[in-house]
This record gives structure tokens, C-alpha cells and sequence, in this order.
């Protein structure tokens, strides 16, 4: 080979690899704005060095959907609802909402049930309407003055209230003073129309007393000793109990010993000391029930599908004949056959079973679902509080109004014993709505104590939020629009 071809042969080599480079390099980045080739040589290196140093072109991507969660819009919904009962206000308006609502849709069904039983007695149609209107008027100032007082005051008025009504429950027995009403010496005549029953403001004692006793032994670390623990609260609510039996007030008894059992659980009473308490309560409710003709024969009518010899089921057929002709939608707002002296006290203890005729199954559930809303926003009051004073407080007056809830449906759908307590808030009653209505304002005012809640709620005034929104304003750049 000459001298010249061996001498040349590398320079070609180089110069094929140069070309295969750029050849392999030109379709993604040596392309012009119309598609064709850009000129090679120098030129290209220059222009390829500064067109490096310019940002990429941005590429036209098609917007991609936001991703849909497994199981579509039920998912979606799903965690809609869990982010609106995980915000802070969520228990404040369920309780202030569902007290409300039970208690205007209570006055509806008191009118439309207390009709006929108010014209038997010679009355005006609205007889009791109005009382109970009047009650409710009343209530709702109570409601709205406990939603407003400080815990500091709740707990101050805790003695003076337990001594008031311990007062009165021992004028009902004294001869001349007390009134019975249906066999239950448990009423006081306060001149008129007006009668006053103490038991019930005894259920709201025994709940701000109990919960300052348990919270003040609690910061003292005294009640991990059981005599702590049990002295006083047990034999002051086996002192009230004592008081109300002595009425033949078996009803009210219940719903005492329940709030009883609810502070000692929310105190952390242990299995066997609980299990005590119970047992005893259990043998003296068993002795009470078994001694007595008329206690046992509401017992005998759980069930019942005849009103029996005599009658003695009489009222309990009846509640369930009402449910059973409601249908689903019911029959229409005053519309109830039973009420027309079929149904022994339409208004009072047997108010949801006239709900069932008028409003069928559809205001049943609606009732029991505002009940249910309500128990579930006192429990999480309880639960989420750091002070303990409301956790007992919020735990005992949840308590009260489930428990009682729960024993009278249960009485009028047959599965319970008959008991003679009014449903909350929804049956007629001043004595039982009064009081009831302002442990609901202490539920709503434990529920803005929550540091959360009140933060939310200082952003719902006007003139905060417009100061808020000036500071945020005046934090932005000047460029930023």
C-alpha cells in the first residue's frame, strides 16, 4: 500500500464517525421550525452551542383527568362526609341543630296528639299546646344562657342545685304539698295549671355535682382508691334514688341510676367494682319490681299482642297497633285514630307511637336518627376534651338523654317494660323539657370550649375575617397579582 493511502486512511476513519454522529443527532435536535435540515459546518456548532442554553420547548401534552377514586362517586361521597364530621364546629351545630329540630318537630306532634285528650277534659284544642309552647319558650332562654356561662360557673352552681332539688323532692312527700299524678306521688301543685316534678331537676343535679366531685378528685389523683371513687357519689344518688322511690317513681329511677353508672364509667371504675354497683342497683330494682302488683304487670305486657284480661295491656296493644297502621309515609299530621280515647296518654309517654301513625316509618327514623346525631355529638365532646369536669358532664348528660330515649321506644315498641318517662325534649312536659333543654346548652357550650371550635367560630365574625383577609392582602409581593 503507498505511503500516502496508509497515511489518509485514519483521517477518513474520523471522518465517517463524524458524519454517523451527526446523522444519528440531526431528527431530534438539528430540526428548523419547518421541518428541514439545518445547514452543517461551523454554522451548526455555534447555533447547536447557543440554542443549548435556551429553554426547552414545552411540549403539548394532553391534560390528564384527575384520578377517581375506587369505587366512583359512593367513594367520593364517602370522603366528603368524613372531612365534614372531622371539622372542628361539626359537634356544635349537631347538637345545637338536632336540640332544635326535636324539639320544634316535639311541639308539632304535642299539638297534634293533645287535641282530642285536651277536649275529653273540657279544654280548648290547644290546651296543651300552649303550656308546652310556653315551656319551650322558657327552655330555649335557659338553653341559651347555659350555651353562654363559663365552665367555671357551671361548676359553682353544681351545689346549690343538688341542694335545691334534694329540698323540693322532700316537700313533694310531705302531706298537704306533694300531688300524685297516675299513682306517682312525685309532683308539687304550683297554683293554677302549673305543677312542678323535682325528680327531673334531680337528673340534672346529680350530673353537674357528680362531674365537679369525680373532676376535683381527679386533679387530687384519688380516684385510682375505690372508697374515693364510690364516697360520696353513691350514697348521695342512693339518697335521691330513696327519694323518688318513695313516689313510686320507678321510671325516673332508672334514668338516675344510669347517669350513675355513666359517671363511674367515664371515672374508670374498674370491672369488678362496676360489676358491684350494678349487681346491687339490679337486686334492689328486682325487689322493688317484684313487690309491687302494678310494676309487675308492665313487666307481664312486654310483647303483648292482646290487651289481656282486664285490660292490663291495654296501652302497650295499643302503641303498637298505631305503628303498625303508620305505614311508611303514615297517615297524615293529625290524622291518628288512636288518639281518639284508644291510646292512654297520646302525648306524654306514648307520643312516638301517635309519630308512627301520623308520619309512618319516614318520622320514626327521623326522630331516632336526630336522637342518634345528638348522642353521637355528646360523645365526642367527651372524648376530645382535656378538661375533666366536661368530660364527666358531657358523659352524664349524654347518658341521661340516650338512656331515656332508648326506655321509652323501647317501651312503646314492646321490647321494654313500661316505664312512664317522657321522651326528651319531644314529649309533653314542662317539668322534664326545662331541664333537658338546658343540659343540651351545656353540651353546646362544652362543644365551643374545644380550642378548634372557638378558633372556627372567631372566623365566622364579620369583622375578623375582614381583618384577616386586609393582613393577607398587605403580606403579598408587589408583583404578585
Amino acid at each position: 500500500m503507498p505511503a500516502e493511502e496508509s497515511s489518509a486512511a485514519p483521517g477518513r476513519d474520523r471522518s465517517r464517525a463524524t458524519s454517523a454522529i451527526s446523522r444519528a443527532l440531526r431528527p431530534p435536535l438539528l430540526a428548523t421550525a419547518g421541518g428541514g435540515p439545518l445547514p452543517a459546518g461551523p454554522a451548526l456548532r455555534v447555533r447547536s452551542a447557543a440554542g443549548s442554553k435556551r429553554p426547552p420547548a414545552a411540549r403539548s401534552r394532553t391534560p390528564r383527568s384527575p384520578r377517581t377514586p375506587r369505587g366512583g362517586g359512593a367513594r367520593r361521597l364517602y370522603e366528603q362526609a368524613r372531612r365534614a364530621w372531622d371539622r372542628p364546629l361539626t359537634a356544635y351545630y349537631l347538637i345545637l341543630g338536632a336540640g332544635l329540630l326535636i324539639t320544634v318537630l316535639g311541639l308539632v306532634m304535642v299539638y297534634s296528639a293533645s287535641m282530642i285528650k285536651a277536649l275529653e277534659l273540657d279544654k280548648p284544642g290547644t290546651y296543651f299546646f300552649r303550656k308546652q309552647f310556653l315551656a319551650a319558650v322558657i327552655g330555649a332562654g335557659l338553653m341559651a344562657m347555659a350555651a353562654r356561662m363559663p365552665v367555671k360557673l357551671h361548676r359553682a352552681l353544681s351545689y346549690p342545685l343538688l341542694m335545691g332539688a334534694v329540698f323540693l323532692m322532700v316537700l313533694v312527700q310531705v302531706p298537704g304539698i306533694g300531688m300524685s299524678v297516675n299513682g306517682n306521688r312525685n309532683w308539687l301543685y304550683l297554683g293554677g295549671p302549673f305543677q312542678l316534678q323535682p325528680s327531673e331537676f334531680g337528673k340534672l343535679a346529680l350530673v353537674l355535682w357528680g362531674a365537679d366531685l369525680l373532676a376535683r378528685k381527679q386533679d387530687k389523683r384519688l380516684l385510682n382508691q375505690w372508697k374515693h371513687m364510690l364516697v360520696p357519689l353513691v350514697p348521695v344518688a342512693f339518697m335521691l334514688l330513696g327519694l323518688i322511690m318513695l313516689g313510686g317513681d320507678m321510671g325516673t329511677a332508672i334514668i338516675l341510676t344510669a347517669i350513675l353508672f355513666g359517671l363511674l364509667w367515664l371515672a374508670g371504675a374498674p370491672t369488678r367494682l362496676f360489676a358491684g354497683v350494678l349487681a346491687t342497683a339490679g337486686l334492689i330494682g328486682f325487689l322493688l319490681i317484684k313487690t309491687s302488683p302494678n310494676r309487675m304487670s308492665r313487666l307481664d305486657c312486654m310483647g303483648a299482642s292482646e290487651p289481656g284480661p282486664g285490660g292490663s295491656c291495654w296501652q302497650a296493644v295499643h302503641g303498637i297497633y298505631a305503628l303498625a297502621s303508620g305505614g311508611w309515609f303514615g297517615s297524615g299530621l293529625g290524622a291518628s285514630v288512636e288518639k281518639w280515647g284508644q291510646l292512654p296518654e297520646p302525648h306524654t309517654d306514648f307520643i312516638f307511637a301517635i309519630t308512627g301513625e301520623e308520619l309512618g316509618l319516614a318520622g320514626t327514623l327521623s326522630v331516632l336518627a336526630l336522637f342518634a346525631a345528638l348522642g353521637y355529638a355528646g360523645i365526642r365532646v367527651a372524648g376530645r376534651t382535656e378538661d375533666p369536669f366536661v368530660r364527666y358532664a358531657a358523659g352524664g348528660v349524654t347518658t341521661w338523654i340516650t338512656a331515656q330515649a332508648v326506655i321509652n321506644i323501647g317501651a312503646v315498641l314492646g321490647l321494654l317494660p313500661i316505664a312512664g318517662v317522657p321522651l326528651p325534649l319531644f314529649s309533653y312536659g314542662g317539668s322534664a323539657l326545662l331541664p333537658t333543654m338546658f343540659a343540651v346548652g351545656l353540651l353546646i357550650a362544652f362543644a365551643r370550649e374545644d380550642p378548634a371550635a372557638k378558633a372556627a367560630l372567631a372566623m365566622r365574625r364579620p369583622g375578623v375575617r375582614w381583618k384577616t383577609m386586609r393582613r393577607r392582602i398587605k403580606k403579598r409581593p408587589s408583583g404578585e397579582r
